[in-house]
């Protein structure tokens, strides 16, 4: 019998999501795990925003570093659960094409993980990113490698027997640095990850991206 699939736009989804979405195995979000917040390197005593936090899985390193952490996220599902396990930090409901809800120059640091296939507009987030950044200020931006968009991989899980998708905005690696560039970043650098054996111990449906571009990570600071 054929799996019946249903589309959603990317906030339905994660409302959908959301209560499974930390037990899913994903093999993306694995990788994002071991090198994302090891690049970000929080300190003490920063105030870092993680804008689309989803469900606060990167919450809890920020907070054993003694950084103070605050949490957007377009998904009130998502948040939800971010609240649940993490009742201390303040969380927040916002479409990060909008302006954020800062005033410039709050933040030492923004990580945004995972979430670049979902937006439209990469330079009106950039902007706002360096914006709510005080000067010296880093961002860290994690995405699913171009080159998994390339060949179909999109967000997707289960329920109730159903196989929901998300979809995915097609950016390519050089889209996603001339955006952050133009938004008057300096000093990008560029790290990209492959599937290995780690990932495959990990998620062992990683098998078939040995060796094939996973995870996308740039840094890059404010002037």
């Amino acid at each position: 019998m054929q799996k019946r699939i249903e589309r959603l736009d990317a906030q339905q989804g994660y409302d959908l999501w959301a209560k499974t979405y930390d037990q899913t195995p994903n093999l993306v979000v694995a990788m994002d795990g071991r090198h994302t917040v090891k690049l970000l390197a929080p300190r003490a005593g920063e105030m870092i925003l993680d804008a689309g936090c989803g469900t606060g899985r990167n919450l809890a390193p920020l907070l054993r570093a003694g950084s103070y952490a605050i949490g957007l996220d377009f998904s009130r599902g998502m948040l939800a659960i971010a609240a649940r396990n993490h009742p201390d930090v303040p969380l927040a409901v916002a479409d990060l094409h909008r302006p954020l809800p800062f005033r410039s120059a709050s933040f030492d640091a923004v990580l945004c993980g995972l979430i670049g296939e979902h937006l439209n507009d990469l330079n009106v987030v950039s902007r706002e990113f360096h914006r709510v950044l005080k000067p010296g200020g880093r961002l860290i931006f994690s995405a699913y490698h171009p080159a998994m968009a390339e060949a179909g991989k999109e967000a997707n899980f289960e329920l109730s027997g159903i196989e929901y998708r998300l979809g995915a905005v097609a950016h390519s690696v050089k889209a996603y640095e001339d955006s952050i560039l133009s938004a008057g970043f300096c000093g990008l650098s560029r790290h990209e990850f492959s599937g290995d054996l780690q990932l495959v111990d990990l998620v062992p449906a990683a098998v078939k991206y040995l060796d094939f571009p996973v995870l996308l990570v740039i840094e890059a600071s404010r002037q």
